[in-house]
């Protein structure tokens, strides 16, 4: 079957009451035939569900349609986007190890990286996520660890994922880890390039809605060993009804992102003409720095535009009161549009240094484009430009 088929079909094995649509199974445990059956599932040798904070048939559901469309060998579902990619670092790291990660990140990863992962013993390298001489100089003997946003959050850089794929030819042992939320495994496949695991906020484009917290991780077999090892005894699990919800999600997935990019296009094109705006970053725009390579590993440029407007924090403040349809909120990825003013809310942990350095000024606006008709998107952002003078 093709991807959008596989959304729509991938599904739990039915149960003796031959339902259309998988059911919640609601459960915090499973019942054993028999004793032997719990030793020999307790044991590995047999194959077989314990507990919901190992494994449920709702999230592994999830699990297998994410793997289907990121071309993964296995994954692992998590209570929120953070824990998943928490556990992504203290799951395969160790005290002495060393990650090279891009300096545009989202700003809960940032605190990770300098506020507690060094708590541990584990320590972290920023570099430009569009100067690959910057990723070679910052190996070091202890590195193990590569993590990146592509794009990213929110400046809307890209990583090279071919030239990263060959990049690790010479570092084998270096584990590949890439935030691939934005563009979402619709649009973006990083695996194929080599890339050993994908972090997602199911929250975001897998849910659509604003409805439910989520995570997941998917990737190498080994790897999703491993991290089982530490979600089994430290229980950052998803509840089967969030996976329920967002196995059902995935099945628009394909359509949603083909609306939210094409609005998205649109409203950067209408942004980068007006002249209260200094600067607009969307990937498939051609006026983006790396507008050929966002062409050749995204299939469109995603739902999210960030744009600098005229009149840094107050101005900024005023384009966010003047909107009437699109709402000011945190999230991202909803049916419904959104904006948000990184500056002061996602990003606000970071220094004005820090924050200049990926992007972030104070009249740096996000906005996350939703499926509202196009007319009333660019009607609202337009207004609210004009009467933020």
């Amino acid at each position: 079957m093709k991807e959008q088929s596989k959304l729509v079909r991938t599904q739990a094995p039915r149960s003796s009451n031959r339902e259309h649509s998988v059911p919640l199974y609601l459960t915090s445990s499973f019942i054993f035939d028999d004793a032997e059956q719990g030793r020999a599932v307790f044991a590995d040798e047999q194959e077989g569900i314990i507990y919901s904070r190992y494994s449920n048939p709702n999230t592994s559901e999830f699990i297998q349609k994410v793997c289907e469309l990121e071309g993964a060998e296995a994954g692992l579902a998590f209570s929120s986007g953070m824990a998943a990619v928490f556990a992504s670092f203290a799951a395969l790291l160790r005290s002495g190890d060393h990650i090279v990660s891009c300096r545009s990140i989202f700003g809960s990863t940032h605190q990770l990286l300098t506020q507690l992962l060094p708590r541990w013993g584990i320590t972290s390298t920023y570099v430009d996520a569009m100067k690959p001489e910057e990723w070679e100089a910052a190996i070091r003997p202890e590195t193990k660890m590569i993590f990146l946003e592509t794009p990213s959050n929110p400046g809307l850089e890209l990583v090279d994922l071919e030239w990263l794929g060959t990049f690790k030819e010479k570092y084998p042992h270096i584990i590949l880890n890439v935030d691939n939320c934005f563009a979402t495994p619709y649009l973006q496949k990083p695996i194929k390039y080599g890339i050993d695991i994908v972090s997602h906020s199911a929250t975001k484009y897998m849910d659509g809605q604003g409805r439910v917290l989520g995570g997941v991780v998917v990737g190498r077999a080994d790897l999703m060993k491993e991290m089982m090892f530490f979600i089994r005894h430290t229980g950052p699990a998803m509840s089967a009804f969030n996976a329920w919800l967002l196995s059902k999600s995935l099945e628009t997935l394909a359509v949603r992102m083909d609306r939210h990019s094409s609005s998205a296009l649109a409203v950067a094109k209408l942004l980068e003409s007006h002249a209260e705006v200094e600067q607009v970053r969307y990937p498939h725009l051609p006026s983006h720095p790396q507008y050929e390579l966002a062409k050749k590993q995204m299939k469109q440029g995603g739902g999210i535009v960030t744009f600098i407007i005229k009149g840094g924090l107050e101005r900024s403040k005023r384009f966010l009161d003047a909107l009437n349809m699109i709402l000011i909120t945190s999230n991202l990825g909803d049916s419904r549009s959104i904006a948000t003013h990184p500056a002061s809310t996602t990003h606000s942990k970071l220094s004005d240094e820090e924050r200049a350095s990926i992007g972030i000024f104070p009249g740096s606006i996000r906005l996350s484009i939703g499926l509202e008709d196009l007319d009333d998107i660019l009607e609202d952002i337009a207004k609210a430009v004009d009467q933020s003078k």
